[in-house]
């Protein structure tokens, strides 16, 4: 009795374990081929819009060393603007407690490199992507808009922006190599996945909120 439920469990943590790499592998490939000619390197290629959703991120790493996924999407924000390929930048990140505050920290960065003030727009309640991609459209009225973070999470945001009827491209900004980079691709993966889902049982953003005009 004893070994058939072992049996028993082996294969449903088999079957459980082949369903999630299915999941994963599809949701990997769906977001690449959703996603291919509309992620750009190059700023001569993007079609202008009047918004950037820049993603936000910690001004640090866990060990207190500069960040480098920061650092790149402020480098990449300021690229687009001074291009002219976006009129304004939407900064939308976590401000979860009052200690912690990303779209602060990347528009007083963002200001260093001479984007003027006044286009900088702040989103405190950019928790996830999900988060930022939707609240750009339902509380900023934005639903044409250039993303800028690195490129996996590019991607990510754009195709979840496609998929909910919103005309999002994205610039990728340079990405990061070493241990931190490979790290964050492995868990990609699971965000990828994450995302189909999301997308498949309709979740909201956390919070949402007043309506609020760029440029008004």
């Amino acid at each position: 009795m004893f070994g058939r439920n072992v049996r028993r469990v082996a294969l449903v943590v088999a079957v459980f374990t082949g369903l999630a790499g299915l999941l994963v592998a599809y949701s990997a490939a769906a977001i690449a081929r959703e996603t291919k000619g509309v992620v750009f390197d190059d700023l001569k290629q993007i079609p202008p819009a009047r918004v950037g959703l820049v993603l936000g991120c910690s001004t640090r790493l866990a060990d207190g060393r500069p960040n480098p996924y920061f650092v790149h999407r402020v480098e990449a924000a300021t690229a687009l603007y001074e291009a002219g390929v976006v009129a304004y930048l939407l900064v939308s990140g976590d401000n979860g407690t009052r200690d912690y505050d990303e779209p602060t920290m990347i528009k007083a960065s963002l200001v260093e490199r001479g984007v003027p003030a006044d286009r900088i727009v702040l989103d405190y309640a950019g928790f996830r992507t999900l988060d930022s991609v939707v609240r750009a459209r339902d509380v900023f009225g934005v639903d044409d808009f250039v993303v800028v973070s690195q490129r996996f999470q590019s991607e990510r945001a754009v195709f979840l922006a496609r998929r909910l009827g919103m005309r999002a491209t994205g610039y990728a900004a340079n990405d990061v190599s070493g241990i931190a980079g490979a790290t964050t691709r492995a868990r990609e993966w699971l965000a990828r996945a994450r995302a189909v889902i999301d997308l498949s049982v309709g979740t909201q953003p956390r919070f949402l909120g007043p309506k609020v005009s760029i440029g008004s």
